[in-house]
């Protein structure tokens, strides 16, 4: 059985309509090509996720990094734990508050991100290889839309019910 909807049938399909599994099995099948693809770079969908932040902005404080990629701060401990260890970031103390860290990428980090980003952009473009250029660029953009004021409208205060999250109490 295929989770892929395909002819009419799955255009008049309520699951085939439904916000959620759509998302959910677009994450599913970019989480699978990538996370083969990164792990050849020597780090987790997280790791990339993370050294990607950190690259765009590198005097950043942990917790400002865990709030602007969205994952839980014992989580963020781990990736960077992961990332540190691998020699593509370091943690120093923040000159202005010694219990603080910032986060910066180190050279090396920055090479295996933009080897890492080349192979995942090869996969994003042959996901949407079948959009042109202006559907594919109105994806984008509704999606960057989307992911900011509505999603924090939508989730009300709540904290996130996943793996990027810790356990409800």
């Amino acid at each position: 059985m295929s989770l892929t909807p395909t002819g009419d049938r799955a255009s008049a399909s309520r699951l085939h309509s439904d916000l959620h599994w759509l998302f959910a099995r677009l994450k599913q099948g970019l989480a699978t090509a990538e996370a083969s693809v990164v792990r050849e770079h020597g780090m987790s969908l997280w790791g990339y996720t993370v050294l990607m932040a950190v690259v765009e902005a590198p005097v950043r404080s942990q917790l400002s990094l865990a709030q602007a990629v969205s994952v839980d701060k014992s989580k963020l401990v781990l990736v960077l734990d992961e990332l540190e260890t691998a020699g593509l970031v370091r943690r120093r103390p923040d000159p202005a508050d010694r219990r603080a860290r910032i986060i910066e990428a180190t050279e090396e980090g920055r090479r295996t991100l933009d080897a890492a980003r080349a192979d995942v952009e090869a996969i994003e473009t042959s996901l949407l290889a079948d959009l042109d250029a202006g559907t594919e660029e109105g994806l984008r953009t509704v999606l960057r839309r989307l992911v900011g004021t509505p999603v924090a409208r939508i989730e009300d205060g709540r904290r996130p019910d996943n793996a990027c999250g810790a356990p409800q109490p």
